[in-house]
């Protein structure tokens, strides 16, 4: 059994499953169809991504144009904060962000729904995330978002974060192409 928590960004939720632990360890069902199913997802996922980062860096802000792409995000092993932007034009949320740790003890994850970039700062020494895609990679839609846009301002736990060369050079929100329209 699960729970979906929503935040104030419509769409995008907090998914806690159920965690069983004993003198052995623990056991957790990471992923059910039904189980989401039965809180309204039913995204189908078709592409699983795992990434290993170091404390500091900050991968994002992501998304994919075309026919977007919902992720499931969870991590395996150690810490991150996770963010997701609201890049819908007209949107009531347009420009917020919601931000949530995520880590290998709480077992939370957070659900990604189309038109919002999506990036993480890892908070532990590594981190072992991995994300269910509702989509497969496609190089030619793949757009990015300035991670520290100030008119955006997300309050990232880093400074000076470690950045890939593409991510030190994505526009800001205000300048992105209008690829996702609210449609209320």
């Amino acid at each position: 059994m699960i729970q979906v928590r929503t935040t104030p960004l419509a769409g995008v939720l907090v998914i806690e499953p159920q965690v069983h632990r004993d003198e052995r360890g623990f056991f957790v069902e990471s992923y059910s169809a039904r189980e989401l199913a039965a809180h309204g997802i039913t995204t189908a996922f078709v592409q699983d991504n795992h990434s290993r980062s170091v404390r500091g860096t900050v991968r994002g802000l992501h998304y994919q144009v075309g026919v977007g792409q919902v992720k499931l995000v969870r991590v395996l092993s150690g810490a991150i904060f996770d963010v997701a932007v609201d890049i819908r034009w007209g949107s009531p949320t347009f420009g917020q962000w919601f931000g949530q740790e995520l880590s290998a003890d709480n077992f939370l994850q957070l659900y990604i729904p189309v038109g919002f970039a999506h990036g993480f700062c890892v908070l532990s020494d590594t981190a072992d995330v991995s994300y269910k895609c509702s989509s497969y990679y496609a190089p030619q839609d793949e757009r990015g978002m300035a991670w520290n846009d100030p008119t955006v301002g997300i309050d990232w736990p880093v400074r000076d974060p470690i950045l890939s060369s593409r991510d030190q050079h994505h526009p800001a929100l205000m300048e992105l192409g209008r690829d996702f329209i609210w449609g209320g």
